[in-house]
């Protein structure tokens, strides 16, 4: 009777069979099924986007599935170490759902519990690079949120303070945070957008048209806002002299753009999500544009 395989041939068969299990998990394409926010790492080598089963990761001209629990994150942003974002918990996770406000340190392999845990779930929810202020647009009271309206944290959601917002009368959304001044926050509302210098206390409007995307550059001297009319648009707001500039954005077939990104080391690349789950990159300041993802698929388009 034979004795079969010997332990070093069984050995090399289980090998096979992972490299050939890790190989065909690789070549799997990831499938944006949502998009629920966009930035680049503080590195400037990685693009994440936050998607209905966590975040998604393009590098070197690949996409993959960032480590860690795939949760539905929303209104993710991030700062010039970390990463912040509201959402729901992954299954089997068995962490509170909505999450409240939480952050990761670590590119999104964990995530720490900052508050309002079950409570808030902030789909409107913007970052300053360099200060960590957390600006949130809350839809209903919580324990920690009295009312409807605008908040901001500046020590990771220990404290909440509501901003008066003398000039807003229409509902927001859409949200940004200045990256060094804490004070400085524009919003969007479908009359236009609006700009803050006093934490929220009042607001000015600076131009006219309801924005779909607002980001701050990180320079903190321009204001990008996307929008729709007639067809979509991207422009540029000089926040000293309100002059305006105007990109060109790749051809958009009802669709318009959600969010926008700016990589921290190259300051001329910029990327773009729309709303129909697109990502595209731009390497010019956005003249010009390269399809990463289109209609959520990622490769064969």
């Amino acid at each position: 009777m034979s004795a079969g395989p010997s332990p070093f041939v069984r050995v090399l068969a289980a090998l096979a069979v992972l490299l050939l299990t890790g190989v065909a998990a690789a070549r799997e394409p990831v499938v944006l099924t949502h998009v629920h926010g966009l930035t680049f790492g503080a590195d400037g080598k990685r693009l994440y986007v936050s998607s209905h089963h966590g975040l998604a990761v393009f590098e070197a001209g690949r996409w993959s599935a960032a480590p860690g629990p795939q949760h539905d994150l929303m209104g993710f942003t991030a700062t010039h170490d970390r990463f912040y974002s509201s959402g729901h918990p992954a299954p089997g996770t068995g962490l509170p759902n909505p999450f409240g406000l939480i952050r990761s340190d670590d590119g999104g392999k964990t995530w720490q519990l900052l508050g309002l845990q079950g409570e808030g779930d902030f789909h409107l929810l913007a970052t300053g690079y360099g200060s960590n202020a957390v600006y949130v647009f809350n839809h209903e009271p919580n324990s920690r949120m009295s009312s409807i309206g605008i908040y901001y944290t500046l020590d990771d959601g220990r404290t909440w303070t509501r901003a008066t917002a003398v000039g807003l009368r229409e509902e927001v959304l859409a949200i940004a945070v200045h990256p060094e001044d804490p004070k400085t926050v524009a919003v969007g509302t479908r009359s236009g957008v609006f700009l803050s210098e006093d934490s929220g206390e009042h607001f000015r409007r600076v131009r006219q048209g309801q924005p779909l995307a607002l980001f701050f550059d990180l320079d903190g001297r321009h204001l990008w806002f996307g929008g729709h009319d007639g067809a979509p648009t991207l422009q540029r707001m000089d926040l000293e002299g309100g002059g305006l500039g105007r990109a060109t954005l790749p051809p958009l077939e009802a669709d318009a753009v959600a969010y926008i990104a700016q990589n921290p080391v190259r300051r001329d690349e910029y990327a773009i999500a729309t709303f129909k789950r697109s990502i595209f990159l731009s390497r010019d300041g956005g003249k010009t544009w390269l399809a990463l993802a289109r209609l959520g698929r990622t490769s064969g388009f």
